[in-house]
């Protein structure tokens, strides 16, 4: 396991921060006027802050180790943070990222996380669900099977459940993953962007963000075709939702 110093681990957390605020101000409406257009954004950026100043002081620990260079290996303290593969604050609340293992679990506790949904359908970690009851998280398994084109079948029901669950305030703080990060959790990311209102190029140049060269038009088809109307009664809270 890489090593992780207090900059690289504080500076992670920001730039994911200030992409999600600059990324919202690119999806917003055209018809938005400038001014409350700004105001969100301020809004976003107020509770981004927040969160990076409760992290922040834990994060800072890493300065005072007796290593010189102010490294520690990753597992050799319980004050390493090393966040999960592809991590990123979707919304306030809301994360996504990559499977999380043992490595991630300081950093995961800094989150104070109530939820977890895996969109994986193989058996959960032992130790990683033993970490998620020690620390009162709750457990929501969708299997949506991880298959390659021209073999896709992303199941709209399975999605719509899971939607549910994140939708759900009291379910926040939520993590959302699947093994990478990229594909699963990009579809469910997309629905959620459909329901703020993001225009389709902005979900779409998301999903690519993080499947990269991976990209499939499968997963981008499902996302535009995706029968959102069932939800739209469910209460939005999210800083960037369409008004």
């Amino acid at each position: 396991m890489q090593s992780c110093t207090a900059a690289q681990a504080q500076a992670q957390v920001k730039l994911s921060f200030a992409y999600f605020s600059f990324s919202f101000l690119l999806s917003s409406s055209k018809s938005e006027a400038p001014d409350q257009k700004l105001a969100q954004v301020k809004i976003v950026e107020t509770r981004a802050l927040s969160l990076l100043n409760n992290l922040a002081p834990k994060i800072m620990k890493l300065d005072n180790s007796n290593n010189s260079n102010g490294q520690i290996s990753a597992g050799a303290d319980d004050d390493v943070f090393v966040p999960p593969l592809n991590f990123a604050m979707v919304d306030q609340g809301i994360f996504r990222s990559g499977f999380p293992d043992s490595a991630n679990f300081s950093f995961l506790k800094s989150l104070r996380l109530r939820t977890v949904i895996c969109l994986c359908p193989e058996p959960y970690p032992e130790v990683t669900s033993e970490f998620l009851k020690a620390n009162g998280i709750k457990l929501y398994q969708f299997g949506i099977d991880g298959c390659k084109e021209p073999f896709v079948n992303i199941p709209d029901d399975t999605v719509r459940e899971a939607l549910k669950v994140v939708l759900d305030v009291r379910n926040h703080p939520v993590l959302i993953h699947c093994k990478r990060g990229k594909h699963r959790t990009g579809c469910l990311v997309g629905c959620i962007r459909r329901l703020q209102k993001w225009c389709l190029s902005s979900v779409f140049d998301k999903y690519q963000r993080f499947a990269g060269a991976k990209a499939r038009v499968s997963d981008q088809r499902f996302i535009e075709l995706f029968d959102i109307s069932c939800l739209k009664s469910n209460p939005l809270s999210f800083s960037c939702s369409g008004k």
